[in-house]
């Protein structure tokens, strides 16, 4: 969440990051509640003003023994009126509050201006697309070949947008979770947890999920939600707590199923894994002291790289633009790995700052070396997607006869197999 008294003072900032943004949001209600309040705060005052002097008047009456009925009879109204007031004061902050929630973060000065994902900033290239002396198959194909992946059984038991792993499919999928969690703990120091997959609606608005995505979420009958991703109790295990400064920064990284409705991408990705209900991830998540965010961003971005540069997949780094960045964040990298079977690059890894955002909604500080309570900021990125990974080994590593051959680094995870044959 914005910090109000920084919205207030910078009216003009705040509305250009939002047409940056490319987001229609109306910021004259916020502008006339915050008046609204001040008003009635103002009146509040003058009260409390009126009950002190009516204070002291009663008590010199009683030391005279002068009668102070009418004071009294007084002073009973201005309580009614004071306490209506700090009612309507409450109202008016929780109005405040609800508006504020959905409002993104601020852009970094680093992020491009643009309207769409044509706009991203391309930072960096690694490896070369392979090339094929075959027909390419994409990992649709290959999966069904393989005996792999089971779409249709899938979709007998839960609908579209499942999938079931099967046999070596399986395995490779397991391979990659344990792979990816074994790099990001062993060598770039990140503690691994096993966080829960339901969490309540507080967690949700924690990290921004709540309440403007709520249609992309799945809920339980009792007010839980499907997590859609381990960022969500990752981020809110430190909820209202204060860390000291040596404690940052503070790295996590979780495997966790997600799960998301998917609401506004009706036609997109249909075929395939690319965009799942139910997905595995390995997620990173850092607690970063604020001057130091940004370096951690970075840092984060090359921990997720290094499991691509391990299977020797090609990818690219492109930082998003103004219109194409999440709500949370105030700068992203994405990485891009690239899919024979599309001919493209497709995102596969998302690394966000999102400053000091979530922690002001989740209440997450931090004592600073002059002992001064500060919030920390928060960092998130993909460590990997599983699935798509899984894609990407599939289509770059497909053989002329049908066969994928693992990759160097994972044949250990996979009992030293060099193949997945026909």
């Amino acid at each position: 969440m914005l910090d109000l008294k920084y919205l207030f003072a910078h009216r003009e900032l705040v509305a250009a990051q939002l047409l940056a943004r490319k987001q229609s949001i109306d910021l004259s209600e916020l502008f006339a509640l915050d008046a609204q309040r001040k008003s009635v705060q103002h009146s509040g005052d003058a009260l409390r003003n009126q009950q002190n002097q009516a204070s002291q008047v009663i008590a010199e009456r009683k030391r005279t023994k002068e009668d102070a009925s009418d004071l009294l009879a007084a002073m009973k109204n201005i309580a009614a009126q004071i306490k209506q007031s700090e009612l309507d004061c409450a109202q008016i902050e929780f109005q405040l509050t609800q508006l504020a929630l959905g409002l993104p973060n601020l852009l970094d000065d680093s992020v491009p201006r643009g309207a769409t994902a044509d706009d991203n900033r391309l930072m960096r290239t690694h490896g070369t697309p392979r090339t094929f002396d075959f027909p390419i198959r994409d990992h649709v194909d290959l999966g069904d070949s393989l005996g792999l992946l089971d779409f249709e059984r899938a979709g007998k038991m839960s609908g579209a947008r499942f999938v079931i792993y099967r046999g070596a499919g399986a395995r490779l999928e397991r391979a990659l979770i344990n792979f990816m969690l074994d790099l990001q703990t062993r060598e770039h120091g990140y503690t691994e947890f096993q966080p829960p997959l339901l969490v309540n609606a507080a967690a949700m608005t924690g990290t921004g999920q709540l309440p403007k995505f709520e249609e992309d979420l799945f809920k339980t009958t009792n007010g839980w939600y499907l997590i859609p991703t381990a960022e969500v109790p990752l981020t809110n295990m430190h909820a209202g707590e204060i860390l000291s400064a040596d404690q940052l920064p503070m790295r996590a990284a979780a495997y966790t199923p997600c799960f998301r409705s998917e609401a506004g991408s009706y036609g997109k990705d249909t075929r395939g894994l690319i965009r799942q209900h139910q997905f595995n991830k390995v997620e990173l998540v850092s607690l970063a002291h604020p001057d130091h965010s940004f370096e951690e961003l970075e840092r984060m971005t090359g921990c997720a790289e290094t499991i691509l540069q391990r299977l020797e997949l090609p990818y690219r780094v492109v930082q998003l633009c103004s219109g194409d960045i999440g709500f949370s964040a105030a700068k992203t990298y994405d990485l891009e790995v690239w899919l024979p079977g599309q001919n493209a690059y497709r995102e596969i890894s998302s690394c966000s700052n999102c400053t000091d955002f979530q922690a002001r909604r989740a209440n997450i500080r931090f004592r600073d070396a002059e002992k001064k309570v500060r919030f920390v900021h928060t960092l998130n990125g993909s460590g990997l997607a599983v699935g798509r990974t899984l894609v990407a080994i599939l289509e770059n590593y497909q053989q002329a006869d049908g066969s994928i051959t693992i990759p160097a680094a994972l044949q250990p995870y996979f009992d030293h197999t060099a193949q997945i044959a026909p």
